[in-house]
């Protein structure tokens, strides 16, 4: 836990706790395994990111917009959270469902 702490931290400041809290939560929903190694606690992905992130970011469209994607794209796009080359993407990948 002390790794992922100090990776994080060196990106943002962040409280320990919050790490521990959050891989907390992250073990209790299936998401990471926790196994002792003398006083430390080792932690590793069950899953593959792709599929990881996909879950999470279900489980969040479904909490946050009620299984609505738009909402989340619109907000993304009015924001200017999306930089042209993400705006191509994201309209390439939509002719491509079409």
């Amino acid at each position: 836990m002390r790794d992922v702490y100090e990776t994080l931290r060196a990106q943002r400041p962040i409280a320990y706790t919050t790490v521990m809290t959050t891989m907390k939560t992250m073990e209790a929903r299936g998401h990471l395994k926790k196994r002792t190694e003398g006083r430390a606690h080792v932690y590793r992905a069950v899953e593959a990111q792709n599929r990881a992130l996909g879950k999470i970011v279900k489980d969040f469209l479904d909490r946050v917009f009620n299984g609505s994607a738009e909402p989340l794209l619109a907000h993304l796009v009015r924001e200017r959270r999306l930089s042209e080359k993400d705006l191509e993407a994201v309209t390439r990948m939509i002719r491509e469902k079409k």
